[in-house]
């Protein structure tokens, strides 16, 4: 089938674009150029940090660094990636031709970049940007501590880009529940779908209550209310209740996506049925909801009762049951299978291995007396790091592989993107892997100077994150590769099940001449 798209050329084409795939590709490239932007803050932090004793910013300026670089990571890297990629497959793989709100959808991306170019913004104003961690716990963001506008638009910022959030979800939940094929029942959704959905209605919870706890402190700044200053009859306490409400469930925004991903690329490169698919979808759906349950473990340390925390650490240890179906159904599929171990393949294994590391030290930290000893220490930061960096960051690599030839017509570069993989591999343990040995040895996090106890391990993080960074340049030699010497990808180059495989490499402008129908025999893959 020949693709239909037309040419497509101009600023204004692409600032009033309906079509799913066009925003799918803007989310991605927006993504990319904000990672690297969250990138080089994280190499400022670190430099910084290489040795004892002030090296090139100052303790201020660090703070700064370390609240941004986790804003721009969080909200304008790995969520918009994760977008990106549900925005152009979603629609194909359920056989829509697009989104079911094209303008809506429009919308939702272009208020990301002006939400970011607000926080770039940020660092400009007078007193500098957000130096409180992207947590904003108050007093620390109160008029007295952080006096200047920084944090004022740090919250309009993060409103901008909730907005955007919700819209998505919305879009994404009517989509898939009202426009999927004739004969596609819900248990015949690929597994990135069911992840999507799920992650949307996570959004669509979750957001409001992040937008209505920054509200209650933009107010607090500059209104004078009081729901949380003492000295008003507030309560500190209570901010870090709601706020940690949204950002745990949060956390599996950013890793549901992922789960979605890797179970696809798995199952294809496997040249098998996911194994257990029924199990996944139930696992994901139960994550979820726990991650709805359990967002005071990250509190232990405030003074709740006893009886409290036991109920918060044995619901977030209860979370390791579906993450375990999960991640023995990945096994189970690999195993015996005719396993094709291209770069995606690569990146998908590496996120099991890596994601369980991530995982195990969350169930460490989940018991109150370990999380005791180590909250607030670099053993938080190593673990959130696995999540993040080792889980969501590979799984969207993951995904890219798979899918450009799909998107371009054009296979990356396997030669640069092993590159790419075993750099990305070992620079990413050599960074984070040590940080567990800090947080037990006591070293706090967010600070810009340490007990030269520390220094040897901060050392050889460093020179990880430096190599970290670089090794992420090159995806970018391999796209610019790609799009000049690129080989012609065919319509099925993985000899993928799923819909966005039968339409042609790019796919048509509206995904199918005629719509599918799914036979009642049909599997999910």
């Amino acid at each position: 089938m020949a693709s239909t798209t037309p040419v497509k050329k101009g600023l204004m084409y692409y600032l009033t674009t309906v079509n799913h795939k066009d925003i799918g590709i803007m989310y991605l490239v927006s993504a990319l150029t904000f990672f690297f932007v969250g990138g080089f803050m994280a190499e400022v932090i670190r430099l910084e940090l290489m040795k004892p004793g002030v090296q090139f910013v100052t303790g201020d300026v660090f703070n700064q660094m370390t609240a941004m670089h986790a804003t721009f990571m969080i909200f304008f890297a790995i969520i918009p990636a994760f977008v990106g990629l549900g925005n152009y497959f979603v629609p194909i793989m359920i056989g829509s031709p697009d989104m079911a709100f094209p303008r809506l959808n429009n919308w939702t991306f272009w208020i990301v970049p002006f939400a970011a170019l607000l926080m770039v913004l940020s660092l400009f104003a007078p007193g500098g940007a957000n130096a409180a961690g992207w947590t904003i716990y108050p007093p620390l963001t109160n008029a007295l501590y952080s006096p200047g506008p920084g944090i004022d638009m740090w919250i309009i910022g993060v409103h901008l880009v909730g907005a955007s959030s919700i819209l998505g979800a919305i879009n994404f939940i009517v989509t898939i529940l009202n426009m999927r094929a004739p004969g596609m029942s819900l248990f015949k959704m690929p597994l990135f779908v069911w992840t999507w959905m799920i992650t949307a209605w996570l959004m669509l919870l979750g957001t409001p209550v992040l937008a209505g706890v920054i509200t209650m402190l933009l107010t607090d700044r500059n209104f004078g209310t009081a729901f949380f200053n003492p000295a008003g009859g507030g309560d500190p306490v209570l901010f870090q209740h709601i706020f940690w409400f949204y950002s745990h469930p949060a956390v599996y925004i950013m890793i549901l996506p992922g789960f979605g991903i890797v179970s696809e690329v798995i199952a294809t490169m496997s040249k098998k049925p996911l194994f257990g698919y029924k199990a996944m979808v139930t696992a994901t759906a139960t994550i979820a909801v726990l991650g709805l349950l359990v967002w005071a473990h990250h509190m232990y340390t405030v003074g709740m009762d006893v009886v409290a925390k036991s109920i918060f650490m044995f619901m977030t240890m209860l979370i390791a049951v579906p993450t375990g179906v999960k991640i023995f159904s990945w096994i189970a599929t690999m195993w015996g299978g005719s396993i094709h171990f291209n770069v995606a393949m690569k990146f998908a294994t590496a996120f099991i291995f890596l994601f369980t590391i991530g995982g195990l030290s969350g169930v460490m930290l989940s018991s109150v007396p370990v999380d005791y000893m180590m909250h607030d220490t670099y053993f938080v930061v190593a673990h959130i790091h696995y999540v993040f960096v080792a889980g969501s960051l590979m799984s969207i690599m993951a995904g890219v592989y798979y899918w450009y030839p799909k998107m371009t017509g054009k296979y990356l570069s396997e030669k640069i993107g092993n590159w790419h993989f075993w750099l990305t591999f070992i620079t990413l343990n050599l960074t984070f892997f040590p940080m567990h040995f800090l947080g037990m040895m006591g070293m706090p996090r967010r600070i810009a100077d340490y007990n030269p106890a520390y220094a040897d391990i901060n050392m050889l993080a460093t020179l990880g994150a430096i190599g970290f960074g670089l090794a992420q340049l090159l995806i970018v030699w391999n796209l610019m590769h790609t799009a000049k010497k690129g080989k012609k990808a065919e319509d099925n180059p993985w000899n993928g099940h799923t819909l966005e495989w039968q339409v042609s490499s790019p796919p048509p402008e509206h995904n199918f001449e005629t719509i599918p129908v799914i036979a009642a025999d049909q599997e999910a893959y």
